[in-house]
């Protein structure tokens, strides 16, 4: 089951407190203050973990808390700290504080880690309060309380290139077609009711990671159907492949109709490089022309994910665009889902 966003509350762990004592040794006839220091609470920490790929674990248990410290004893003795609580999470995921809305950090990269709650400071015994005016202190602190807090976690799946069409434009299909992945396929809408990720190899060893986002209809960005909900997974993708079906009455409209509705939902998503894919050619046995305006589309694509056809020349279009698109952000290659299984066209 594929979860996206949680809400959990987390605390860190309590710091000890300080001990009063003094020292009574043999032959020292003034021994003096002996009081060790309480120990430090353990933090709550995010961790991304390449392993993961949703949030269902903390759809189960919602509270989570690191392990409180030990308090200080005598002879000079501190207490232990408390143990830290590492939470993975899956690259990809934003962390918000629940009240503020405030976004306090994300998890891209494996070994990516964030502090959500720090854990209390430990306070000083009687021993850290001598002075040469004051050698037999009395004073102690008491730990303080670990941070509190409720923090939304929410993914967003990181893929080089996103798959945005209405419900049966052949966004599944493609992406069986294309990579080892196997998503439900059938002619009804609303088929994908989540999204999925597949990994296509190239010769090489050229590989792009392509996430299949369930169909947008008209009135998306209000509400109506599923594709409303999902499309933040997008928003880290590197290019965009908006798939018409050729058999649509009015490819002009089904194209106006899913600009519409990306730029409807965030204004952000029209900085997105975009091509287009004539989907379900297979289905005209002659040749059909397509008459279709995208202004700003770097390439139009007439495909089908049965027989193959156009579909290798796609593909290596969307890889060049996926690397032209690594360099001018990162700088270079970088792999992604390596234990994903791969497939070659």
């Amino acid at each position: 089951m594929f979860v996206d966003q949680a809400t959990i509350h987390v605390k860190g762990g309590a710091g000890g407190a300080g001990a009063m004592a003094f020292r009574r040794e043999k032959g020292v006839p003034f021994g003096g203050p002996s009081g060790g220091d309480g120990g430090e609470g353990g933090d709550v920490v995010l961790a991304a973990d390449p392993q993961l790929h949703t949030l269902l674990d903390y759809s189960y248990r919602q509270h989570y808390k690191a392990g409180r410290a030990g308090h200080g004893e005598g002879s000079n003795r501190h207490g232990a700290d408390g143990e830290e609580l590492v939470l993975p999470v899956p690259l990809g995921t934003v962390v918000k504080d629940a009240e503020t809305g405030e976004r306090l950090g994300e998890l891209l990269e494996a070994g990516d880690r964030l502090v959500a709650a720090r854990g209390g400071r430990g306070g000083r015994g009687n021993a850290a309060f001598a002075t040469a005016t004051r050698q037999a202190p009395r004073h102690w602190e008491p730990g303080e309380w670990g941070e509190e807090r409720s923090l939304v976690l929410e993914l967003k799946l990181i893929a080089d290139v996103g798959l945005v069409g209405e419900p049966n434009a052949g966004k599944s299909t493609l992406l069986a077609a294309v990579s080892a992945a196997r998503p439900k396929v059938a002619a009804y809408p609303f088929t994908t009711l989540e999204p999925n990720l597949g990994v296509v190899q190239l010769s090489d060893a050229r590989r792009f990671v392509v996430a299949d986002i369930p169909g947008l209809i008209e009135g998306a960005h209000e509400g109506k159907g599923l594709g409303t909900q999902f499309l933040r997974h997008i928003e880290r993708t590197r290019t965009l492949a908006m798939l018409i079906p050729i058999d649509a009455g009015d490819l002009q409209g089904a194209y106006d109709l899913l600009r519409h509705e990306l730029l409807s939902h965030d204004a952000a998503l029209a900085g997105i490089p975009f091509c287009v894919l004539i989907t379900k050619v297979d289905l005209v046995p002659v040749p059909r022309k397509v008459e279709l305006e995208a202004p700003g589309a770097w390439g139009v694509f007439r495909i089908s994910s049965v027989t193959h056809e156009g579909l290798p020349d796609a593909l290596e279009a969307l890889w060049a665009r996926v690397a032209e698109e690594k360099d001018d952000r990162n700088g270079g290659d970088e792999e992604r889902f390596p234990e994903l299984e791969e497939w070659t066209p």
